[in-house]
Formats: structure tokens, sequence, C-alpha cells
């Protein structure tokens, strides 16, 4: 081959390749453009078909004829809990920064308009909004929240909001990140009833009730009524706690320093004495160890111990201040003494569980484990009982935690508290991430044209439920249905709590919407020009 007709050579091959990668970037940029389409119309379907005035609740079967919160919900209620209505307002803002489409930012304006029509005049939220008005909803506490035998929560109607399962604290951060989106004004008003309620629901101690204004009117089973106890369960304190901290940075609000140095005092005040160095769910105003729920005995819980520890750490972290970490290395080593034992013959208990980890329910003064179960088929003549023995189980990484601990005491103050939401710099002012949901989804399992081509030409994706109930049919029987209902989610067909469908049922999901949008915005993001 001559030198001409190797330079031939070489300018067909670029000119080849150069045609390959134009090619290469049209065909991106018509994924992107098919991408930006597809999310458009889902998102459309989800606000304008499925939502119930902007708002939402988890799962719907596709002719709405019934759909779940946490529970089965009307067609006129939305949910604050879990994937409802303020992840997916949180949602629409993330699809607001990808895109820089204003389409989304009004649709977080409709989820954020039917968040604020239901936030009680106190400033918190109960974990239903029900649209149909306050009728409506104490109608569904008297017959499908009441015949709920494993959900005791949602058996009598109070009329107050709950710090429980993050129902005010989820929508009151979605407000206060629309606010300081665009600075709204309308935002504001919810932001301020919001911080006043946490403030003025806070006890001197530093810790909040379940549920507020204080109610003491509800019995279950001859038990004191448990919402007006200072509550660690499911985070309660820990996320009051950080949505201060998130109001002093986005806002400055000098004023909730004092409650969130309280609210960190508080933890080590209920730490328990050197015998059982660890914490409750909840306590007693007098500041001791409750139980609540008939499921829940009195006792120190290993989950919440856990929680406990990781907040301490953080409070030196945020505070520079070695009290927060003077009793970790005595509560570690607790820790390993409520380990089970190694014979699996001992750790099996009614439910027929026979897990080797952690014990999770500590009786209170002599360090036994504690299991519930339960007897009877529905709310009626049901009733939960406890016994000692190995019933409810978790993995607690005690070695790792006191590499955390040893690390922490390895640094300089200066270096621990570099990141304190405290420090005022100079630098920056503090912002919400662009992205708090999108990022929460795990990569992708199917490809972008599988998710693209199992969108329905009506803008959703059909996906297997992952829930259903059984329909209110009346109050349970005294007498007890035959069977054994102890280690399954639901007793009769009179119990009204959700399970796992026996066969797959196909419905509409926030969560499978919000999964398979993410997985296509991720690509587009990548791919973007």
């Amino acid at each position: 081959m001559n030198t001409n007709q190797r330079q031939k050579k070489a300018l067909f091959i670029f000119l080849l390749s150069m045609c390959f990668f134009v090619a290469q970037g049209q065909n991106k940029k018509t994924l992107n453009n098919q991408i930006l389409g597809s999310v458009k119309k889902a998102t459309e379907y989800m606000l304008n078909t499925v939502s119930y005035n902007g708002g939402f609740v988890w799962e719907y079967l596709p002719d709405f004829s019934r759909q779940w919160g946490e529970m089965e919900a009307y067609r006129t209620m939305i949910w604050t809990q879990g994937q409802g209505t303020p992840r997916m307002g949180e949602f629409f803002l993330d699809l607001y920064h990808a895109t820089g489409d204003e389409y989304y930012y009004q649709a977080a304006e409709k989820v954020a308009a039917a968040l604020m029509w239901g936030q009680l005049p106190c400033g918190g939220w109960n974990y239903i909004i029900d649209f149909a008005g306050d009728a409506s909803l104490k109608n569904w506490y008297e017959t499908i929240g009441k015949n709920a035998w494993r959900l005791e929560e949602f058996q009598h109607y109070y009329g107050n909001a709950t710090y429980d399962d993050d129902s005010t604290i989820s929508p009151a951060r979605f407000l206060l990140r629309m606010y300081v989106e665009k600075y709204d004004p309308r935002y504001k008003v919810s932001v301020d009833k919001t911080i006043n309620f946490v403030l003025e629901s806070q006890y001197p101690i530093g810790g909040w009730p379940q549920r507020y204004p204080l109610m003491y009117e509800y019995s279950k089973g001859g038990r004191a009524d448990y919402s007006s106890y200072i509550t660690y369960n499911d985070k309660v304190h820990e996320n009051n706690i950080n949505y201060l901290v998130l109001c002093y940075q986005l806002l400055g609000e000098k004023r909730l320093l004092d409650p969130i140095r309280r609210a960190m005092n508080c933890t080590l005040a209920l730490h328990q004495g050197p015998d059982q160095p660890g914490w409750s769910d909840q306590y007693t105003l007098d500041y001791l160890p409750a139980g609540a729920r008939s499921y829940e005995p009195r006792s120190l819980q290993l989950r919440t111990t856990e929680w406990c520890l990781n907040n301490l750490m953080e409070y030196y972290q945020w505070t520079g201040d070695k009290k927060f970490l003077a009793r970790i290395p005595e509560t570690l080593d607790w820790l390993e003494r409520t380990m089970i034992p190694t014979d699996a013959s001992l750790n099996k208990n009614k439910m027929g569980h026979t897990k080797q980890q952690s014990l999770r329910n500590i009786e209170i003064g002599t360090n036994k484990a504690l299991f519930t179960y339960r007897v009877g088929s529905n709310v009626v003549n049901g009733e939960y009982l406890t016994e000692y023995g190995y019933g409810e189980f978790m993995k607690i990484d005690i070695a790792q935690f006191r590499k955390r601990y040893e690390e922490l005491l390895s640094l300089s103050v200066e270096e621990v508290t570099k990141n304190s939401p405290f420090q005022n710099k100079g630098g920056e002012q503090f912002k919400f991430p662009d992205y708090n949901v999108l990022h929460v989804f795990p990569g992708a399992e199917r490809s972008v044209n599988e998710i693209l081509s199992s969108l329905t030409k009506e803008g959703y994706w059909l996906v297997p439920m992952t829930m259903t109930s059984n329909p209110y049919i009346g109050d349970g029987p005294a007498e007890v249905t035959p069977g054994n209902y102890q280690g399954v989610p639901v007793g009769d067909k009179y119990d009204t709590s959700p399970y796992p469908p026996k066969e797959q049922v196909m419905g509409i999901t926030t969560n499978s919407y919000m999964w398979n949008v993410s997985q296509l915005i991720n690509y587009y993001l990548k791919n973007k020009e």
C-alpha cells in the first residue's frame, strides 16, 4: 500500500468514526428526549389521576377501588408517612433541579398545598389527611382503624398531631424546603406554625411526647394512655432535633439553640444506671422507662440504644463536649453481655424464630430477654402476651461502635467539630441538597429501554402490590376463629391490618414511580449534553 492509499484509508476511518460518534450523540439525544417525555407523562398521570388534591397514599388498584397507606384508605385520604405525600413532593423538587422544568416545581406546589390544607391548627399533622372532612375521618377510625389488630395507633381517633413515623416532621421538612427554594412567603406561615408546635410540645427535660396537644383519654386493655410519654420510638427524638438544627441552619433562628441543647442533654438524662446503661422507647413524665402499645412491654430497647449511641457521637461532633462520650464504653460492654447464647435450641420462641443475633427487649432489673406474642384471632378477642425468651432479634455492630468511639477520641476538638452545624465560619450559606430522594434508590436492575417500554400508554407502571387487607365487614366476634395467628401479620377476616397478598395483585405504587423515574433521570443526568 503506497502513501496515497494509506492517507485515503486513514481519512476513511476518521470519517467513519466521526459518523459513529455523531450517530451515537444523536442516539443519546433522542433517548434523553424520550426519557424526559416519559418522565413528564408518568408524573402527569401520578398528579392528575392517582393523587387526590395533590396528595398521595402508597399503593392503588388500577381502578382506584381500593388504596393503601400504612392501612387501607378512603379515596379522599392522603398519607403523611413513608412513601406518601411529603416524599412525593420532595421527589418533584428533585426532578425540578434535575431538569430545570418549571412543571415539576408546580407539581411540588400542589403537594405543598395539600399538606398545608391538612396541617392542624396546633401546627403538626396526623398520619392521615381526609379531604372529605372530620366526620369521614372519624368514621374511618371507628371501622377500618378500630379493627386493625396489629396497628393499635389507628384504633382511636384523637384529633391531635403525632410525631410517630415522621408524620409531622416529614411534611415539615418538605415545606421548609419549599420555602427556601424560592422564599415564597406562603410557605413561611406553615414553617413558623410547625416550629412553634415543636417548641411548644417539648417537655422541660428536652424530650417530646408522641402526640400533641396532650391527651390521656385512651386506654387499651387497662393500660395508661402512652401518647403523652417522652418518646424515642421510631426516632421521634432524633428527627425532632434534626429538624430544629435544619431550621437553625437555613433560617438562622437563634431561639432554637436552647431547645436543641436541652434535647441533646435529654438523651444523657434518660440513660439508665450502670447495671443497665441503655435506653427505652418511651418514658413516663417522672422519667422512668415505660411500655406503650400492648405488644411493647416496659423494657430497654436495643434498637433505640443503638440509635442513641449514634446520636451521642454526633452530638460530640456538633459540640466537642466529651460528656456525650462519657458513658459509651459501659453501654457497649452491656450490649455485649446481652448477646444471645450460641445454642440454637435456646433461640426459639413461640413464633418459631431461631436467629442467632442480639436480643431486642431487655427486662429492667434482670437483663432477661422478653418477647411478645399474641393469642386470639382479631382485635375483639385477641391480646398480646409477654414472656421471657428470645423473641425479637437484631444485629448491633459493637466493634464498629468501639472503632468510631476511639477515632473520635483521637481527634482534637477543632477536628471533631469542623463540620458542626453550629460553626459559623462566615462561608456560604447552608442549603438543601439538590436531590433528597433521587439518590435513595439503588442502581438500575433493568435497562432504560425496558423501563420506558413498560410504561403504559396512560402513563403508569403496573407492578406487583406489596400489600392488601381484608375489607371492613363489621367488628369481630368475641369467639376465636380457629387457626394460628401468631406468626402472620393478619388475623381472621375481621382484622383490617395489611398483609402481603397471597397471590400476585398488580397495581400502581408511589415507590415504583419514584424508582423507575430515578433510573431514567440518573441516566439522563449522566448523558445529557
